[in-house]
This record gives C-alpha cells, structure tokens and sequence, in this order.
C-alpha cells in the first residue's frame, strides 16, 4: 500500500513538472521599440524601449497589454528557454481594456509550445499564479497571491472604467501582459499595480478578454457599447419623492444624452432606469453580477458587443416603460466627449507663420503642466451636432511679425473671421480659404487674435528652418 501510495505521489509530482514545464514555454517576453511623441511640440518624438510579458493562447497568437506594445515602432519576443528573439508585429488591439494579440511571421518560434486555455472568472479568495518577466532579473518570474476584490476600476492606460481583478501577488514593471493564471487557465491579464502599495496589483478578468477575442474574430475591432449618456445616482430621499420612485426603489437619472448617442431615440432626459438586460439598478448605480457582489451597472453594458440587442426599464414621469433597442453594429465612432486619448499616432497640427493649432485632446491635457481650468471644464463636455471638436492655438513661435503673442498657449478658439466650426478640419479650411487679409480668431468670451495672413506665409519657411521643424502640418492634414 506505502509503495502504492509512493508512486502516486511521485506521478502527481511528475505531471505537476510536466504542466509547469508547458506553461513556461508559453510564457513570452516582448521588446518593444515606441515613437514617445510630444503633444506640446507636435513635430517632435523621441525613440524609448521597454519590455514587457504576454503568453501563447490559440491560433498562433500572443496575448499582451496594449500599453506594452503601444505607439510601437519594432517589437521582438523570446519565448521561455531559448535565447533568439523573433520580429512579431500588432494583430488586434483595444485600447479601452488594454490589450493586444501579437502574431509572429517564422512559425519555428511556437515549436515545442503548448497553447495556454481559458478558465472562467475567479471568486474571491481563489488563488492565482503570475507569469511574467518584470524588472530584477532576466529570466521567467513566477507569483502567486489571492483574489482581493472584483469590481469596476479604472483602466490606466484608457482612463476608462472596466472590471478588473485586485490580486495581491507581487506585481513589478515588466510583469504587464503576463497571464495570471487558475488551476493551468487564464483568469486574467496583469495590467498595472498601485506604487506605495503592499502588493496590490491588477488584472484584466477573463471575460474581458474573451469579449476581446469574440470581437476580433472577424478581423475588425468594434470596441465596448458606449450608452452616451452622462447619469446620475438617486440616493437623496427627496429626489427620489420628486421623481415618483419608491424609497427601496433603485436606478439611475438620465442627467443628458450625447447627439450621437446609440440611445438618442430611445431615452429622454430625466428617464431614470431601473434596469439593463435585467440587472437591476441598486440606489448606489451598482449591479449584483455575482452573488452578493456588485459592480458598476455599466458591466450590463459591456458584455454586450454592437449587434446584440439592449433591453431598458425606465420609469418616466412616474411611469413604468420597457425600451429595446440593438446596438448598431456599424456605430459612429465620433466622440464621446471634447477631450479623447489617441493612441498608435503622431498628433495633429497646423501651423500658419509661427502660429500653431492643433484640436484638443486628453493627450494634449495630460502633457501640459498649465492648470487651464476653464479648457480643462470645456473638454469634458458632450459634443454637439455643430461642434465636435475643440481647437486650440498651441504656441505661438517667435517671430517679427507674431511679436506680443509669444506668451500666448493653448488658448481656446470659437470662431475664425467671425465663422464657427465643427471640427479641426473645418478650421483649417477657413484659415487657409480665407481671401480676407487677416486672419481674426475669436474666443468664447470675445477676445482676439489677428493674424496677417500674407506676412505669416512670407515668413513659414524660415520660420520652420530656424525652429527644425520639418513641415508646417502632420501628416494626415
């Protein structure tokens, strides 16, 4: 019986080493070459290298976080056990849950590599193990910790809010796009960790990522079903009497809709909905997706993918209404607000003799270090049919004729020659079309900026010369 009982121990030791053994050679680390560009100096970028994890899943495919691999000029990785680094390139991305599928050209690179499968979401307490090559070493790292806490957080790399996974296994720069991984499943995705923490780090929950997966399996990445609509919580008892819902009721107030707003047609403002697809809406705007654990009420939302159908209650001037509606497949993809994230390009711009232009953007925002409230406020507003974008005059670069301007950044603009506009194109177009002598650009409040346009173009081409800027407008103007 002890020999019995010896040798199924040693046969469970023997398939654990032989498990363990596949799982490492799936691990993969990444070497990314990325173009870092410059928001306040849009003709400018500079070269960084970085490296970072990710894992073998099915159909030849890498598995990573799109701020691994973000902005990338070149990208190499070297799996586990061998030393050679071969060229990959980005398969599919999405920017808003930060990851990327990587494929790799020379097939010899997945020989003697087994596919890493999916698990189904952890609970709370599970154990999960990290894979991955952070900083301290050169080899692969492994981890283990527990899971924390599910619920919705913010995504650092999109500023966006998803459901993730807090695990407290040690978590360091390089570990980013390694698996986190259940009884030899991938529960997860390592994405970012708190600094000044005790092991507190992130993950992007499996069923993010099989959303991912689903969604680029015909070649195109949709994205997330954005409601466009900014709500509110209906917590305050007088609020509740005054919109007609009970005290134990839930839900949330439909505060205002964005113009192209999948739901434009379908809610009204002061709407308050009850539920989504079924999940009903708790007074603090949480749903119940798992026993006793709640999240956002927006997860309702994002395991939907556009095509699929959305179904509302919503009690409207004290009334019960089922709303249906099916999520475009072919969805705008103009912007939810004035100030968005760009990722994978060199920023816009335009510049006339000195003076530089270039539409807001939450990029733009997060490099400069002025407090510009007022810009700040305006950008995250809805847009509108009429306007879309915002336009700013950048910096001015010194010149003769641009003298008393150089102090001036990042100023908002209104109106060009008393005319409005919708987006930055239209404002070049009326820059450049304009016959007037003067180019008259206006903010919000009435002041002014003249510009002669003649004198300006004069000078454009020494200007340039004389700041080392290669040409007066990015290249997709």
């Amino acid at each position: 019986m002890q020999k019995i009982l010896k040798l199924l121990v040693l046969l469970g030791l023997i398939l654990s080493f032989s498990e363990a053994k596949s799982i490492n050679s799936s691990i993969v680390k990444i070497f990314t070459v990325s173009k870092t560009t410059d928001y306040m100096e849009p003709w400018n970028s500079s070269v960084s290298r970085s490296s970072g994890s990710g894992s073998i899943i099915s159909g030849n495919r890498i598995l990573t976080n799109a701020h691994v691999v973000g902005n990338e000029t070149f990208i190499e990785v070297k799996k586990y056990g061998d030393t050679k680094r071969y060229q990959a390139k980005v398969l599919e991305v999405s920017h808003d849950t930060d990851l990327a599928l990587l494929e790799v050209k020379d097939e010899k690179f997945f020989k003697n590599t087994t596919p890493l499968t999916f698990g189904t979401l952890p609970k709370m307490q599970d154990k999960v193990t990290v894979y991955g090559y952070p900083m301290g070493g050169q080899t692969i790292s492994i981890s283990t910790g527990i899971v924390s806490r599910i619920e919705h957080t913010r995504y650092i790399h999109s500023s966006q809010h998803f459901l993730s996974i807090q695990i407290d296994a040690a978590i360091n720069p390089g570990n980013s796009g390694g698996p986190a991984l259940s009884n030899g499943k991938i529960v997860g995705v390592v994405m970012q960790g708190i600094t000044m923490s005790q092991n507190i780090g992130y993950i992007v929950p499996v069923d993010i990522i099989q959303h991912f997966l689903k969604d680029v399996s015909d070649g195109k990445y949709d994205g997330y079903p954005k409601l466009g609509i900014m709500t509110d919580k209906i917590q305050n008892p007088s609020l509740k009497e005054y919109y007609h819902l009970n005290k134990d009721e839930g839900g949330i107030l439909v505060v205002d809709i964005v113009y192209n707003s999948i739901l434009k047609d379908v809610l009204k403002k002061e709407d308050i909905i009850t539920s989504i697809n079924g999940y009903k809406i708790e007074n603090d705007g949480t749903v119940e997706f798992r026993d006793k654990q709640y999240t956002h009420f927006k997860y309702a939302v994002d395991i939907l993918q556009y095509g699929d159908k959305a179904s509302l209650t919503v009690i409207r001037k004290g009334k019960k209404v089922n709303l249906e509606v099916v999520l475009p497949k072919k969805f705008s993809s103009e912007y939810s607000s004035y100030s968005e994230l760009e990722y994978d390009k060199m920023p816009t711009y335009f510049m006339l003799g000195g003076y530089v232009f270039s539409p807001l953007t939450q990029n733009l925002l997060n490099a400069s270090m002025s407090p510009i409230l007022n810009l700040r406020y305006n950008a995250t507003k809805f847009p509108t049919k009429d306007k879309q974008e915002l336009v700013v005059l950048l910096k001015v670069l010194a010149a003769e004729h641009s003298r008393g301007d150089y102090g001036i950044s990042l100023w908002y603009i209104e109106k060009v020659n008393g005319k409005l506009f919708k987006n930055f194109k239209e404002f070049y177009d009326l820059v450049i079309n304009t016959k007037d002598k003067y180019v008259v650009l206006e903010d919000e409040d009435g002041a002014k900026v003249v510009i002669n346009k003649a004198e300006a173009l004069k000078v454009e081409k020494e200007i340039l010369q004389r700041y080392s800027i290669k040409a007066n407008k990015s290249d997709d103007m």
